[in-house]
C-alpha cells in the first residue's frame, strides 16, 4: 500500500506520454532528423516546469509530505560530465527510440523486444557504478 502512490503516478505518467506520442518511434525519428518541433516541444515544456517547480521550492522552503528536509544542491559546472553523459544518452536514444521512461511504458504497450533494452540498460547501468570513479565527473 506504501506504493500505490508511486504505481499511480507511473500510471498517470505513462497514459500522458502515450497520449502525447512520446514513445512514438516516428515522433522521435522526426526529432532526430529535425523534421518536426513536436518532442522539442514535450522537452522543452518538460524543463520549463521543472525550473519553476525547483525555483518555488527554494523559493517557498517546500518540504516533502513526511517533513525531510529536501536538498536542492548546486551542480559544479563540468563540461565533460555534460558532453560525454549527454552523447551516451543521445546515441541510446537514437539507436533504440527510447529514453528510460519510454521504456517500461513500450514494454506495458505490448512491444517485447523492448525488454532487451530495459536489460541492456540496466547492464549499462552496473557497469557505471563499476567505473564510475574512474570517470569523469
Amino acid at each position: 500500500m506504501k506504493y500505490f502512490r508511486f504505481l499511480l503516478i507511473g500510471v498517470v505518467f505513462g497514459v500522458v506520454l502515450t497520449k502525447a506520442e512520446v514513445i512514438s518511434w516516428y515522433r522521435i525519428y522526426e526529432m532526430f532528423r529535425f523534421q518536426s518541433f513536436h518532442m522539442y516541444g514535450v522537452i522543452g515544456s518538460a524543463v520549463v516546469v521543472g525550473i519553476g517547480l525547483v525555483w518555488l521550492i527554494k523559493k517557498y522552503d517546500i518540504h516533502p509530505w513526511y517533513g525531510e528536509e529536501m536538498m536542492l544542491f548546486d551542480k559544479q559546472p563540468s563540461v565533460p560530465r555534460y558532453l560525454y553523459g549527454g552523447i551516451l544518452f543521445g546515441l541510446g536514444w537514437a539507436m533504440t527510440g527510447a529514453c528510460p521512461g519510454p521504456m517500461f511504458i513500450l514494454l506495458g504497450y505490448g512491444v517485447p523486444v523492448i525488454a532487451v533494452v530495459i536489460l541492456s540498460a540496466l547492464l549499462g547501468t552496473f557497469v557505471y557504478g563499476l567505473v564510475r570513479d574512474k570517470i569523469p565527473h
